[in-house]
C-alpha cells in the first residue's frame, strides 16, 4: 500500500519570452522540465538562503572564542537590553 501523494499547488510567473527561451534551453540540457529545472533551482537558492542565515562555519580557533566569550559574564548593557521591554509590546 503507497501513502496517498500529497496536494500540489501552482506557481505562476509572469518572465520575459528570452528568460523563458533561456530556462527551456537550460531544462532541456540538464534533461528536465521547465517546471523540474525551475523548481530545482529555487529550491537550491531557498535552501542556500536560509542556509547562510542558520548556519555558520567557523575554524577552530574562531569557535573557542566563541566559547570563551558565552563563559563571560554578561555586560551592562546586555543587562538593561534583556530587562527592557521588547519594541513591539510597547
Amino acid at each position: 500500500m503507497s501513502a496517498a501523494t500529497p496536494p500540489r499547488e501552482s506557481l505562476n510567473l509572469r518572465i520575459r519570452a528570452e528568460d523563458r527561451g533561456l530556462i527551456d534551453r537550460a531544462a532541456a540540457a540538464t534533461g528536465k522540465t521547465r517546471t523540474g529545472f525551475v523548481l530545482d533551482a529555487a529550491r537550491g537558492a531557498a535552501i542556500d538562503v536560509l542556509l547562510d542565515k542558520t548556519h555558520w562555519v567557523v575554524s577552530e580557533e574562531q569557535f573557542k572564542a566563541i566559547l570563551e566569550a558565552f563563559d563571560q559574564p554578561p555586560f551592562e548593557k546586555l543587562i538593561a537590553l534583556m530587562k527592557s521591554k521588547p519594541v513591539w509590546e510597547s
